[in-house]
């Protein structure tokens, strides 16, 4: 597991959030200097913890960590849901489209957009 990128993600959500690592820390009662080891990758958070960080976040902990997961299709299939949970009928068809250009590009059928 690459704890630097959790981390990172962590330090970006928060910041998004413009919580300060103090902030962060007191929401989940734990140290200033635990937020800022673990956005440096140095420590580990427990499960119980990482919990703790997601929904003070807003964010899930799949999304926390994405780069450590290695989807299988079930997991595909329920990052797709997610994804287009929120679209209309015509934004869905257009994804769709796109997948299949995409496809197409990558079996050299592609066309030349120059």
């Amino acid at each position: 597991m690459n704890y630097t990128d959790l981390g990172r993600r962590i330090r970006e959500e928060r910041q998004k959030l413009n919580l300060t690592q103090e902030k962060l820390a007191e929401a989940i009662n734990v140290s200033t200097a635990y937020i800022g080891q673990i956005e440096r990758g140095r420590r580990c958070p427990t499960l119980d913890t990482l919990i703790c960080i997601a929904n003070t976040l807003g964010v899930s902990i799949d999304y926390l960590l994405r780069e450590s997961l290695t989807p299988t299709s079930p997991a595909l299939m329920n990052l797709w849901v997610q994804l287009t949970r929120d679209l209309s009928e015509q934004e869905k068809e257009m994804v769709i489209e796109l997948v299949k250009v995409v496809k197409n590009y990558r079996k050299g059928d592609g066309v030349d957009c120059r």
